[in-house]
């Protein structure tokens, strides 16, 4: 019984050192990516932000403009596909819109200087 119990205790111990040591390697890692950070933050001198979406009224200004050219072109496009019964326009007016809409973005949505 207590050789049992002695072999249960270092099966225990054994899993535990493995995710200790996991934890280990995960720490080191972020504490790494934390270093490059703040050097790279020194060297730039400035913060450095964090990736994805960006936040304020003027970001926020900015997604709400290119959602309404967006959706005027899917307005545009949905006209499109009612007044027109044939395939052939309803294609090209989605084809036209998808390559028009960069350049309706550009040139109404004033880029951040």
């Amino acid at each position: 019984m207590s050789r049992e119990r002695a072999r249960r205790r270092a099966v225990r111990e054994r899993e535990a050192a493995v995710r200790a040591a996991a934890r280990a390697a995960e720490a080191e890692r972020r504490e790494r990516r934390l270093a490059r950070r703040r050097a790279l933050a020194r060297a730039r001198g400035r913060v450095v932000s964090r990736p994805g979406r960006q936040t304020g009224t003027w970001a926020a200004r900015r997604r709400r403009q290119r959602w309404s050219v967006l959706v005027l072109l899917l307005v545009l496009n949905v006209v499109v596909w009612v007044a027109r019964p044939d395939w052939g326009a309803r294609f090209a007016a989605l084809v036209v819109s998808v390559l028009v809409a960069p350049v309706l973005v550009a040139v109404l949505v004033p880029r951040r200087r």
